[in-house]
């Protein structure tokens, strides 16, 4: 794992014990380039803001992608903060407040909401024909479909996102007689975290032949086709989504039809992401070896949520301020806990280090999206790690805070 000349900076400016977040908004724009380039022609590209809602990294999303997707008004009010000049704004539980002001943002940039079930499109038009307005929406639809394997599925199973396909005739029927709204498409988002390039062009490629199945079978002739997000990345970097393969078969498809649109967010900003944290205590507790840090799961919840072991490198500091020898462990394997008083909080179990001392710190890589965003923050109310971004303004390696 290399660790950016700038990102290291980052780290060493940070306050002692060090507990920092730091996001590479150049890696971050390199990756929604490279998506873009990989998608269908034509597709828009919208960031899916829930992977991480830092405002320097919404900025930048707002500024390189098409547009914004959110999931709740908190997001919408972040996404116009931040200068989106697009937004689709999907979840399945939207309050009436979260629709109204949906409806006040449509009048001010391109909205589309992704409605979730009747009894919601039938809210969203009560709310557009009082302000006088009609609002865009896609119907989003749970098929039967297969879909791609990944940490989560929403669809093609029963979960509480979007219209049984079954029910989907009905369903039409009563959108389209909703004079304050105009169903503009489809929204199929299915899979989260899928790994596995041909599986996701297949996804695509039923996604657009259900889009000319409903002209066919229901008489809509969807001007956008939101294809959701659901692109992996492996926080332990033993497999990677193989972007050039789904690029060769993505290419060939979109042409003739439905505007795509797409809402990745792991997969733009995960590799963008560091945690790093500073080593308190080096100790041997019934014939294991622990590194104890000022962070933990309440800063990234990954690891124990998902039950995996995050690499991380040992940033070797030399400073030393007590007049004792430092705890240390060196050619063996330890476990990565945190300051947490549970033995839940474990980041890394088993990591082989050359040598790990009390007041080195930890590096982890990957973990640009749902770390922190996601994590348990307040629990014991320990302080919260710094939040840095970096960025090459000169293309020397220079970096800024």
């Amino acid at each position: 794992m290399a660790i950016p000349a700038e990102v290291l900076a980052a780290i060493g400016e940070s306050t002692r014990p060090v507990c920092v977040y730091v996001y590479d908004l150049d890696a971050f724009g390199a990756r929604i380039a490279a998506t873009r380039a990989a998608l269908p022609p034509g597709t828009r590209l919208m960031y899916a803001m829930k992977a991480n809602p830092f405002p320097a990294v919404v900025a930048k999303a707002a500024h390189e992608c098409d547009g914004i997707e959110v999931a709740s008004g908190g997001e919408l009010a972040l996404a116009l903060a931040m200068g989106a000049h697009s937004i689709v704004f999907g979840g399945p539980a939207k309050t009436d407040q979260e629709l109204a002001a949906a409806v006040d943002a449509s009048r001010r940039i391109p909205l589309t909401v992704n409605v979730e079930s009747v009894h919601e499109a039938r809210r969203l038009d009560l709310l557009a024909r009082a302000a006088g307005l009609v609002v865009t929406v896609a119907l989003r639809v749970n098929r039967r479909a297969a879909v791609p394997d990944g940490t989560h599925k929403m669809t093609g199973t029963p979960t509480p996102f979007g219209v049984d396909v079954t029910e989907l005739p009905a369903a039409v029927e009563v959108v389209r007689g909703l004079r304050g709204l105009d169903l503009h498409g489809w929204h199929l988002h299915a899979m989260s975290n899928n790994l596995d390039a041909d599986a996701h062009a297949d996804f695509v490629t039923g996604s657009l032949r259900f889009a000319r199945w409903a002209r066919r079978r229901l008489g809509v002739e969807a001007r956008t086709l939101n294809i959701g997000g659901g692109i992996g990345l492996d926080p332990t970097g033993e497999r990677e989504f193989d972007l050039d393969r789904f690029a060769a078969r993505a290419r060939r498809l979109g042409r003739g039809g439905p505007q795509l649109v797409a809402e990745p967010g792991r997969y733009l900003i995960g590799e963008a992401g560091w945690y790093a944290a500073e080593v308190l205590d080096v100790k041997r507790n019934h014939g294991r070896t622990f590194a104890v840090l000022r962070g933990g799961t309440h800063h990234l919840r990954l690891p124990a949520a998902w039950g995996y072991s995050h690499p991380a490198e040992v940033l070797a500091v030399d400073g030393w301020d007590y007049p004792w020898p430092r705890p240390e462990a060196a050619d063996t394997v330890v476990d990565v806990t945190g300051e947490l008083c549970t033995p839940r909080d474990v980041l890394s179990r088993d990591l082989p280090v050359r040598r790990v001392r009390a007041g080195d710190v930890l590096v982890f890589g990957r973990v640009g999206a749902y770390g922190w965003s996601i994590s348990h923050h307040d629990f014991l109310s320990h302080p919260h790690p710094e939040m840095r971004v970096v960025v090459d303004q000169s293309g020397d390696g220079t970096s800024s805070g």
